[in-house]
């Protein structure tokens, strides 16, 4: 008896799936609660597992787009081999020796002979003169892919038995690079990609988003680090980094600025008695925003325990769907990559969003000296159509305020 698996609902507005990959291979014996394939959506990745203990039976092929409730594979009872398909009638057997490999499985109930190429891969075999017959087939039971055809090389003319045993090189066709010097690859968007893309255009096209600079002396945080850093890790087992002043700081300027944290819905204006910052963090797969969920309340240990904990998600393909959702308020350090500055997109539906950068020992002006110090350029983009320039230019310089001064984020003032 079998058993079919699912696409499982993963969130109100997700209709649909990618299968990414195959985490086990048909014909696997998989355990109970296993983790046999990966699904990824528009907003995360998340694993699909098996249902029972069994003989895993594969459906959907990688890169196929499933709705939720289609079925994935199914699971066989008991933990043997899967009987092989019935031996074919000699005369068909004969001819399937004739034109391909003698080695021939099943899928999907279709029988396919070891190195049988897609619809694809033929045509580009066919284009560069390529037998099927001389390429090891990465696709499921030996298939021949659309990408080993687009790798394979295209094979020597054997000249005829009454030819010279060497026969000369055609020439190249006309406009053709020579082999090896130049190639393209084409990937299919994923579905986190497509959407980021599709959601960055909407912003810049339905607000009215403007950008606003400043920059921040961090000399009094790179000191305040430096001399209770070691303390700070053996009391609390995590670095004191520079994202937690930065998120308490925004959490204190938008007690002040409580607009920076609104949104619009329609024709009011939603403002929150809360600070839930979203942190953006480069995945694998792209780029995700999982939120700190009441900031404003959280210390600085707690804030870069959350830091720790949904970045190392984030990187692991391991985020939920609802430490992805909602947010007040957005911070992104394009710092660590080297990013001097920088104009951040809005993440909508929110309205403003603070971009953080390297840091720079620069000459300033202080007390009329000309000193060198570790200097950080911030942006804040915003939407015009909510925030003003008074309340954004306000709300960044009370952000400087308090990190040139982090002492005012422990007294609150």
């Amino acid at each position: 008896m079998s058993l079919e698996i699912k696409v499982p609902p993963v969130g109100e507005s997700i209709t649909e799936v990618t299968l990414s990959s195959w985490l086990k291979k048909d014909g696997d014996t998989v355990a109970m609660d296993e983790a046999i394939a990966e699904l990824e959506s528009d907003k995360a990745t998340f694993e699909l597992t098996a249902e029972k203990a069994g003989v895993l039976k594969t459906i959907a092929k990688e890169g196929d787009v499933l709705p939720i409730g289609a079925v994935v594979c199914t699971i066989e009872e008991g933990g043997a081999a899967a009987t092989p398909a019935p031996k074919a009638e000699a005369a068909p057997a004969a001819k399937a020796e004739a034109t391909a490999p003698a080695s021939a499985s099943t899928e999907k109930g279709t029988t396919y002979a070891s190195g049988t190429p897609s619809p694809a891969a033929a045509k580009i075999l066919a284009e560069k003169g390529v037998e099927a017959g001389s390429i090891t087939g990465s696709g499921v039971n030996g298939r021949i892919t659309k990408e080993d055809a687009l790798a394979a090389q295209t094979a020597p003319v054997k000249a005829p038995a009454s030819a010279p045993s060497v026969a000369p090189t055609p020439p190249p066709a006309p406009g053709a690079a020579p082999a090896g010097e130049r190639s393209e690859r084409r990937e299919k968007m994923s579905p986190l990609r497509k959407t980021v893309a599709k959601r960055l255009v909407t912003v810049k096209n339905e607000t009215a988003m403007l950008t606003t600079f400043n920059e921040v002396d961090m000399q009094p945080i790179m000191d305040l680090r430096a001399k209770y850093k070691d303390k700070f890790k053996e009391k609390h087992g995590v670095g004191l980094g520079f994202m937690s002043f930065f998120t308490k700081a925004v959490t204190e300027a938008l007690k002040d600025w409580p607009a920076v944290g609104a949104r619009i819905e329609g024709d009011e204006v939603v403002y929150s008695n809360f600070a839930d910052i979203s942190i953006a963090v480069s995945a694998p797969k792209g780029l995700v925003v999982p939120v700190i969920r009441n900031a404003d309340s959280l210390s600085l240990a707690e804030i870069e325990k959350a830091v720790v904990t949904l970045a190392t998600k984030a990187r692991d393909n391991k985020l939920s769907l609802e430490e992805m959702t909602g947010g007040t308020f957005t911070i992104t350090n394009g710092g660590v990559f080297g990013s001097m500055l920088s104009t951040p997109i809005i993440n909508s539906p929110q309205s403003a969003i603070l971009g953080m950068h390297n840091i720079i020992e620069r000459p300033v002006a202080i007390n009329g000296q000309v000193v060198i110090r570790p200097m950080m350029y911030v942006a804040l983009s915003y939407d015009h159509r909510l925030v003003d320039g008074r309340e954004s230019v306000s709300f960044l310089v009370r952000v400087k305020q308090l990190l040139e001064d982090p002492a005012r984020l422990l007294l609150g003032i």
